[in-house]
């Protein structure tokens, strides 16, 4: 199954079954609104405060992706999840309603394909028969945690990110559908010395850029290998500098690349330089992307989740931010 020096090949077959995506009111008025399973039409998704509002998509995003499905909820091995808050806790509470075993992850951003990967791997190897993988990450529940609380209404420059609103989750298991996760490419950390916490587009590239290069010549393969090369949540910070690093070190992802974060809003809501948190990853590829290879309008597509790996503590105590990305290739079974 090790390919190469960081990657992953899935050989025995693991294939998506079903996905959800969950939003906030923000993200559907956004040009991929109409991708999504369900968005709230408020920020309070109905709840009484910020963190019961994330614990709320991330459940949605659960039931919709199992009732898509005729598998049973307790026919689930496994259930991996991880979120942005301290002690992972909108996870943590939302296993509580789920009726198997819980692994709690945290890769920060890049939390989504994390997820995806050990959850293929297990499957892969015949410890499990079906995961569910998931993620969150919400605007508010954010802003209180590493900057200010929303109600401060504190002042931003324009290389600051805005956080997604939203949950997305995938069932995966051995059994041939429309589309398969052929492997993986774990990241390693890399801190080129950024302090900036709301810089995180600068601080992410180089660990984006790292991963692909590793991807690339762990596999033998080139980027027009690929109809998408799709990153997390650079914004447009840090889309030029993975675009650069990576024609250095050989390169060229310019004709295939795409950013989540620019995905996902419109340049006209107020959005700073783009999105990003756990959810920004995970809507985006659990409900176009995936969508866009059921329709065969892709083939193969390269997913690098990005995260900075940072806490508000460490930040104030003037240290640089490290990070990391890990890539899942998800392509069409028959390509």
């Amino acid at each position: 199954m090790k390919t190469g020096k960081q990657s992953w090949m899935y050989n025995q077959g693991v294939f998506v079954q079903a996905s959800a995506a969950v939003t906030g009111p923000k993200e559907y008025q956004g040009p991929l609104g109409q991708t999504f399973d369900y968005s709230y039409e408020n920020l309070h998704c109905d709840e009484k405060n910020w963190e019961s509002a994330e614990r709320a998509l991330l459940k949605k995003s659960v039931d919709i992706c199992m009732s898509k499905t005729n598998i049973r909820e307790d026919a689930i091995d496994l259930f991996i999840s991880g979120d942005l808050l301290n002690q992972n806790v909108s996870s943590n509470y939302v296993a509580r309603e789920i009726p198997s075993s819980f692994l709690c992850v945290f890769g920060a951003c890049s939390t989504s394909m994390e997820g995806l990967a050990i959850g293929a791997s297990l499957i892969d190897s015949g410890n499990c028969k079906n995961v569910l993988a998931s993620t969150s990450s919400h605007y508010s529940t954010a802003e209180r945690q590493f900057r200010y609380p929303t109600e401060y209404g504190g002042q931003k420059p324009d290389t600051a990110t805005s956080t997604v609103t939203g949950a997305g989750t995938i069932l995966i298991n051995g059994e041939a559908s429309d589309i398969q996760v052929e492997g993986a490419t774990i990241g390693k950390v890399i801190d080129y010395g950024m302090s900036d916490p709301l810089d995180m587009g600068s601080a992410m590239a180089p660990a984006a850029a790292d991963t692909i290069v590793q991807h690339m010549k762990d596999f033998g393969r080139k980027p027009e290998d690929y109809d998408l090369i799709l990153t997390g949540d650079l914004s447009s910070v840090g889309t030029p500098i993975v675009k650069k690093m990576t024609e250095q070190s050989g390169y060229d992802i310019e004709g295939v690349h795409r950013d989540c974060g620019l995905m996902i809003y419109h340049s006209n809501q107020q959005v700073f330089s783009g999105g990003s948190g756990c959810a920004c990853s995970a809507v985006v590829t659990y409900g176009y992307i995936l969508q866009q290879l059921k329709k065969n309008n892709l083939k193969k597509v390269l997913i690098i989740a990005t995260g900075a790996l940072l806490s508000p503590t460490v930040v104030q105590q003037k240290e640089t931010i490290p990070c990391i990305a890990h890539a899942v290739v998800l392509k069409r079974a028959d390509a």
